[in-house]
């Protein structure tokens, strides 16, 4: 099993990825750089999705590249790390999050690899379920599943937005789930989200948003994530159960 991490640059540190090696990974898209490793007979990949250092907002973010690269290297499951925003006042921060599905409010980004081709891609199921029960197993205080909103960023939500994404059933929200998501299914990849909830949405309480919060909240859920990444790869079969690799097929107008 070929496994890819993509997160942020505190998954870096991980033991997963201490003998890694770094790789650039041309795309037809752009040059992608991410870290190789291996965990027994599993290659183990971490692609840092805003950079090394953290350089690149979530709306400049090469999906498409990212995504690409991780097909050429022969990924077959990828484990997203998000950080997020409550919007459900049961959800708190330092609380982990898999969401089930998702509701797109970006508004410049590229969203497919097929522009020149007419592809309609099922997401009745977004992410994969075979990773989602796994990692579900895998810790007792994990919330099995919620309604991630993307939004375009950089900026934080107003607290009108939040209230709208509320009232449309999202609970959380984020900035980089989209399209990750769908591009690994238009790939035939293997995708499910790990969400770190690092603080409430604009409105739901009277701290201010920062960009600090968020980065240390993310920073103390770090050793969580890894763990998660260790038993998936212990638990994990090799051969598939779910129908994500055949999606493209049944997408395609003929």
């Amino acid at each position: 099993m070929n496994l890819a991490l993509i997160g942020g640059t505190g998954l870096y540190n991980s033991e997963l990825f201490q003998a890694s090696t770094k790789k650039k990974v041309k795309t037809p898209f752009g040059t992608v750089k991410v870290y190789q490793g291996k965990k027994g007979d599993n290659k183990i990949v971490f692609l840092p999705r805003h950079g090394k250092h953290h350089s690149i907002p979530p709306h400049k973010i090469n999906y498409r590249a990212n995504i690409y690269a991780l097909k050429i290297l022969d990924i077959s499951r990828i484990i997203s790390a998000n950080s997020v925003g409550s919007i459900n006042p049961n959800l708190h921060p330092g609380d982990i999050v898999i969401p089930h599905d998702f509701i797109d409010f970006t508004k410049h980004r590229i969203l497919t690899f097929y522009d020149e081709e007419a592809v309609h891609i099922d997401v009745s199921t977004p992410y994969c379920n075979d990773i989602r029960q796994n990692i579900i197993k895998s810790q007792a205080t994990i919330v099995p599943q919620g309604v991630y909103a993307c939004t375009e960023g950089p900026r934080f939500e107003t607290p009108s937005e939040i209230k709208m994404l509320q009232t449309l059933g999202a609970d959380v929200v984020g900035m980089t789930g989209i399209p990750e998501t769908t591009l690994a299914r238009e790939m035939g990849l293997c995708y499910a989200s790990v969400c770190t909830v690092t603080n409430y949405g604009a409105g739901m309480s009277d701290q201010k948003l920062t960009s600090k919060e968020v980065v240390e909240m993310m920073g103390k859920n770090t050793g969580k994530i890894n763990d998660i990444c260790r038993e998936i790869i212990q638990s994990l079969q090799n051969d598939k159960r779910c129908q994500c690799k055949g999606s493209i097929e049944l997408a395609r107008v003929k």
